[in-house]
């Protein structure tokens, strides 16, 4: 990754939304899978996940958005035993009813009590996500919008992760420069190389971190909740 020296200090905290705020609602996939008259067990999804996440974000790293939701759902289902043939237009239909029943809902423990403790501190906290373009409504409907000063979604801003223009488009909407930013998302490439890219900090949160860790002076690695409030401490925002 290239970016330059992140010097200034830092003052704003942007959060990724899924796999970092929330994770995918296995056992509402479960029950959305019945309605289309498949059985598929709450546990083979969640053996199926880490597989399919490596895929997307291998896809991810090669360009694209819809695209790559739609191919992680696809390898996520034939990885819980659904039929190839029959796992693509289930993809296609998860993702048309993404806007009205967001499978991403499930709070991840502690991530949104930290955003809380964040606001209540003076820092201004935002969320810069990939999804669909009903991202705040989501949020509002599960009950932790109000430590959010901003929500940038690039469902309806046009642009995506990587890209250096969502972060600093997020950056201005805080009221700070890209380099007082610390960022906190799942995706080496959407998440970390995007903020390096755009001069931000970067946390680099769950499994993927754990697997792959390469903690430094402007990327921290965190498996949970209270390893993103040490790194936080490390750089005097919480």
């Amino acid at each position: 990754m290239s970016a330059a020296p992140t010097a200034a200090r830092a003052r704003a905290v942007t959060f990724d939304a899924g796999q970092t705020l929330v994770e995918l609602d296995t056992a509402m996939l479960s029950r959305r899978l019945a309605e289309r008259g498949l059985d598929v067990e709450v546990a083979a999804l969640e053996a199926a996940q880490a597989p399919a996440w490596r895929r997307y974000e291998q896809v991810v790293k090669d360009g694209g958005h819809e695209a790559p939701w739609q191919l992680f759902m696809r390898t996520l289902l034939e990885g819980a035993g659904v039929a190839a043939d029959g796992a693509t237009p289930l993809a296609a239909w998860l993702w048309g009813e993404q806007p009205t029943k967001n499978l991403w809902r499930r709070p991840i423990p502690g991530m949104f009590e930290l955003a809380a403790e964040l606001t209540a501190r003076g820092v201004p906290v935002g969320i810069l996500s990939n999804s669909e373009g009903k991202l705040a409504e989501l949020i509002d409907e599960i009950g932790w919008s109000a430590p959010f000063r901003v929500i940038v979604d690039s469902g309806k801003l046009g642009v995506a992760k990587p890209d250096r223009a969502i972060f600093e488009h997020a950056a201005r909407a805080l009221g700070v420069a890209t380099a007082e930013v610390v960022h906190i998302g799942d995706s080496r490439t959407a998440d970390i190389d995007g903020a390096r890219a755009a001069g931000m900090r970067a946390i680099w949160f769950g499994a993927a971190a754990r697997e792959r860790p390469e903690d430094g002076a402007e990327v921290a690695i965190a498996a949970d909740a209270g390893a993103v409030r040490a790194a936080l401490v490390r750089w005097g925002l919480a």
